[in-house]
Parts: C-alpha cells; sequence; structure tokens
C-alpha cells in the first residue's frame, strides 16, 4: 500500500517504507515528555487464553514512550482477575486492570442506574467507556490510544504510527484512524468492511443522494478497524455506542465534533490479521449478522440525524441497490485476491452478501419501528454533570480492586 493518494476528504497517511522504527520511537519519546500517551487495552478474559495476547504484552513491553496502560478486563471472576494482573505484571510501564465485573464496579453501575446513566449492555462499547472514565479521572495525559487484543500479526510499530499523528506537536490532527490490508492464511479476509460497508455506502449515495457524511464514511480505508488515537481533550464529549457499531459510531462522533482536517487515517500494517466471528445465518443476535445489523442502524440513525428521510420504500430499494453494489466489488476482490496469490470463496462471500442485503432491510425496520432508538452510553461530561464525584469514584474502585487482589 505505498502509495501517496490523496481523496480530499481526510488526510492520508503512508508507510512509505523511509523511515525506521527506532527513529519513529525516538521521536515520540521525545515528544512524550510533554505530551504523555496512555493506551487502553479492552479485552475478554478468554484472549489471556488466545495466541494474540501474548505477544501483544511482549511487544509493548519494549515500548519507551507509554505513560500508562488501562486493561479493561471483561468476564471474569475473582480468579481470573487475579490472573490477568499476574499476566500483565510484566509490563514495565505504569498500568492498571480494570475488573468490569468486580463487586465495587457493579455498585458504581446500579449508582449510574438510579440516574438512568448506565450502559444498557455489556460489550466492548461499555469497556471501552469504563477504561476512558479511569483516563478522564487521572487527568495526566494528551493522548489515548486503543488497540484489539486478538491482533495476531501485532508488532509495535502499529503502535508508534497510530499515535504519531496526533503526538507530533507540528500536526493539528486530533484523531488519527488506523488501516492495513486483512490478509492471513492465504485469504483475503475484512468481509464486514469489504461486502458490507463499502458497497453500502455506495448503495446509500445512489439511494439518497450526495451527503458528506458519506462522503467522509467512503474516505477511510478500513472504517472498522480497531485502532485509533485521540486527543484526550476530544473523550469528555464522545459518545460511545454500546452495540457492534462502535467502529462506525467514534467515527460518526468525530464527524460531529471535529473539522474533517483534524482527523485522519494512518497505515500501521502491511497485513494484519485476527480472530474471525462467525457469519451466524441462523441467529440475528450473534456474530457477524448481529455486527452487520447494528452497523447498518449507525450508519442509519447518523443520517437522519442529518435530515435523510427513510421510508420502507427507500430500505427496500436500497437492499436491491446494495445488492448489485456489492456483487460488483466482489468481482473485483476476487481480482485482486487471485493476483496476489491469495484465496476467494465465491460461494461463501456470496452467501454472505445475500445476509448482509437482509438485515439492511432488518436495519431499517427496526429503525422505522424504533426511531427514537439511541443505543449510545452517556457521555462523561453528562455523568460528571448528574454525579460529580463518580469519575473520582470510579478511579479510586479500580484501585481498590488492584489492592485488595494483588
Amino acid at each position: 500500500m505505498a502509495d501517496f493518494h490523496q481523496n480530499g476528504n481526510i488526510t492520508t497517511l503512508h508507510n512509505l517504507r523511509t523511515r525506521s522504527l527506532e527513529d519513529l520511537t525516538h521521536e515520540l519519546t521525545v515528544y512524550a515528555k510533554t505530551r504523555r500517551i496512555t493506551l487502553i487495552l479492552p479485552c475478554l478474559y478468554s484472549e489471556l487464553e488466545g495466541p494474540a495476547l501474548e505477544n501483544i504484552v511482549e511487544e509493548l513491553a519494549q515500548v519507551p514512550y507509554l505513560h500508562r496502560i488501562i486493561i479493561g478486563l471483561d468476564q471474569a471472576d475473582e480468579a481470573q482477575f487475579r490472573h490477568a494482573r499476574k499476566f500483565f505484571a510484566r509490563l514495565p510501564q505504569d498500568h492498571i486492570v480494570i475488573w468490569n465485573d468486580s463487586p465495587r464496579m457493579q455498585v458504581l453501575e446500579a449508582r449510574l442506574g438510579t440516574l438512568g446513566l448506565a450502559p444498557q449492555e455489556p460489550g466492548k462499547g461499555k469497556n471501552v467507556w469504563s477504561c476512558i472514565g479511569y483516563l478522564l479521572a487521572c487527568a495526566d495525559s494528551a493522548v489515548m490510544a486503543i488497540h484489539d487484543c486478538d491482533i495476531l500479526t501485532y508488532d509495535r510499530e502499529m503502535l508508534a504510527r497510530l499515535v504519531y499523528p496526533v503526538v507530533n506537536p507540528g500536526f493539528s490532527y486530533q484523531m488519527s484512524k488506523g488501516f492495513y490490508p486483512r490478509i492471513g492464511s492465504g485469504k483475503l479476509n475484512g468481509r464486514v468492511t469489504r461486502l458490507l460497508v463499502s458497497p453500502l455506502l455506495i448503495a446509500l449515495k445512489r439511494v439518497v443522494g450526495d451527503r458528506d457524511y458519506l462522503d467522509y464514511l467512503r474516505s477511510f480505508r478500513y472504517p472498522l478497524s480497531g485502532e485509533f488515537a485521540m486527543r484526550t481533550h476530544v473523550l469528555a464529549d464522545l459518545r460511545i455506542p454500546s452495540d457492534w457499531g462502535l467502529e462506525v459510531g467514534v467515527l460518526s462522533e468525530a464527524w460531529r465534533n471535529l473539522a474533517p482536517k483534524s482527523v485522519c487515517q494512518v497505515e500501521i500494517s502491511d497485513a494484519y490479521d485476527h480472530k474471525h466471528q462467525e457469519l451466524s445465518p441462523e441467529d440475528a443476535s450473534r456474530g457477524l449478522s448481529r455486527m452487520s445489523t447494528d452497523i447498518c442502524k449507525a450508519i442509519i440513525r447518523k443520517l437522519a440525524a442529518d435530515g435523510t428521510v427513510f421510508t420502507p420504500n427507500v430500505f427496500r430499494t436500497l437492499k436491491a441497490t446494495y445488492y448489485r453494489s456489492a456483487l460488483d466489488l466482489l468481482e473485483g476482490y476476487h481480482s485482486d485476491a487471485k493476483m496476489n496469490g491469495l484465496s476467494v470463496d465465491r460461494h461463501n462471500e456470496e452467501k454472505s452478501i445475500e445476509l448482509f442485503a437482509e438485515n439492511i432491510l432488518r436495519a431499517g425496520h427496526m429503525f422505522l419501528e424504533n426511531p427514537h432508538e439511541t443505543p449510545f452510553i452517556p457521555t462523561w461530561n453528562r455523568v460528571h454533570s448528574a454525579d460529580p464525584d463518580f469519575l473520582t469514584d470510579l478511579k479510586g474502585a479500580a484501585v481498590a480492586d488492584q489492592d485488595e487482589f494483588a
């Protein structure tokens, strides 16, 4: 992907293979003396037993410019939390494991519930939101970065390239989004981006017309990337989606809160692979079926909030237009894969497209039936306004869990 193409909507920062990791690391270490960097790792306990996280921790242990690492731990009991503490103990940086299921955290969640501000469902969105709350309570970092914890091909250069645009004081970027090719095991991966998001955005432009928001989303080479970095002053007013529309939701928030010139995407890897979700055609509440529906709803909600009118006829037309656009793109993906010695299962790819087409219609019906649905966790500014002591108590609970279960 070593090119220098710019489309004019957001800046794309490429890896032209002209600079070493050592040089980047040295510069970041200098900048980090005045712009502290915190990394957030939202993870499930099961990922501690997977093939990816061991290498991620080994790589991060060699990063000299990180001020703090915040690990959000989900789906863990007390014994598993103790094990997680030991697992991450090798990190030389200041770090904390936040046990999101601890009794103290449950008390705090109930406290938010009495105010009508508690997250509505568990998941990555809630995990990231809690970690951001702890970061805001610490009030000592200028930049936040987020990594997924299932990256099989992780290298610390990913972090260096991800944070550089928002750490360099000579740049004006407030947010950077990572992009990369999704390949692994001799296959072209990234089904939801390739077969849903890209053709859906093409179809939406044909059906509802030109929208600046659609051009903005289409500018991102990998909009579903879980790797992004932001200046921390943006975080207090960030609405985090509680469903599987997290990545698109964060991009939409950047569109709402930031000027396009302050958002960039940066190439962070030549080859990226992580665990793959099942398609789950038999169960719309799981896997890529649930993910695709939530992503569609997130995009539909944003367009509606900006004045786009949706009707049942619009969604039927959108489904048909998407289906044709997806099949056209599939031909290009197949050619690209063959030219690079990769495999694409045309049958399974078309099955995915058929499922995604049905889920576009399902998402549309869900939106029309409940247009006021707002699956966002309240911003930390709102929480602070309703309960000024909450952030301090959140930080205190996380530290108390660390001390008690050391």
